[in-house]
């Protein structure tokens, strides 16, 4: 729903625009990006665990899971990948409960609040941390 939802919070970029920036970033870095996006926690999962024995990192935007998806968060933890949490809204300005995540203790860090863009920040700081690119 990205580009129709809240555009006030969300922006106005659809998930296809965004998808195409940071594979277009990627590759400017010389790295591979893999993208999904499920409603289902477990499509989610399964996705991590068939993918993150040839990926380097992990960046998620996990929604609605962030403050409950202890399954995500353990398929994320069991992965043992540098991750980077990623939210397109400021969740600390939000409602009470958005500011609680369960991904975030197993983290390396989190980024919230600069929309699309921190998609892009979450890519170029785990490449140069992972030593893929200079930057």
């Amino acid at each position: 729903m990205l580009g129709q939802r809240e555009r006030a919070i969300y922006g106005d970029k659809t998930l296809a625009e965004i998808d195409s920036l940071i594979k277009k970033r990627a590759e400017e870095l010389g790295v591979e990006v893999l993208t999904l996006q499920s409603n289902s926690e477990g499509a989610l999962i399964d996705f991590i665990q068939a993918e993150a024995p040839q990926a380097d990192a992990i960046i998620i935007n996990p929604g609605a899971l962030t403050h409950y998806g202890l399954s995500l968060r353990d398929a994320l933890a069991d992965s043992a990948l540098p991750l980077i949490e990623v939210h397109l809204s400021n969740i600390y300005a939000r409602e009470e409960w958005r500011q609680r995540s369960v991904i975030a203790p197993i983290a390396r860090g989190q980024i919230s609040g600069l929309g699309w863009r921190g998609y892009i920040a979450a890519l170029e700081i785990l490449i140069a941390e992972l030593g893929k690119a200079s930057l």
